[in-house]
């Protein structure tokens, strides 16, 4: 990426900073290496591979609670765990929780990719 203005750094930060995701996108990019083009994709891509969804729930009633208010049948998480080939005995709700929390992570951050994609289109519009 080339020749970002300071105003131009700052708008990028401050929309990656309020996005309302539960990741952390700032810890896992640097803004002056984002591909404009490519943006959600760059972004995506390093999050994911940086781990940045996998989000770990703790603690037995943590992780009940957080079962029951988003998979009180555990058929979400159960079939997570399938498609990840944990073995039966290997699983808790800590894990099962853990599994479901990093997924809908993920999910969530997907809706944005239009959001992400017109804002950086905009912002590589101001460069030209």
């Amino acid at each position: 990426m080339t020749n970002l203005k300071e105003t131009q750094t700052e708008k990028i930060y401050d929309f990656l900073k309020n996005l309302g995701t539960e990741v952390s996108i700032l810890d896992y990019i640097q803004i002056e290496d984002i591909d404009f083009e490519n943006a959600f994709d760059y972004i995506f891509d390093k999050i994911y591979e940086d781990g940045g969804f996998d989000i770990e729930v703790i603690y037995y009633n943590t992780a009940i609670d957080y079962l029951i208010r988003n998979d009180p049948s555990l058929r979400i998480s159960l079939n997570l765990a399938y498609e990840l080939d944990f073995k039966v005995e290997n699983l808790t709700s800590e894990v099962l929780a853990s599994l479901l929390k990093s997924n809908i992570a993920k999910e969530e951050f997907l809706e944005l990719e239009d959001e992400i994609t017109d804002f950086f289109k905009e912002i590589n519009n101001e460069l030209e």
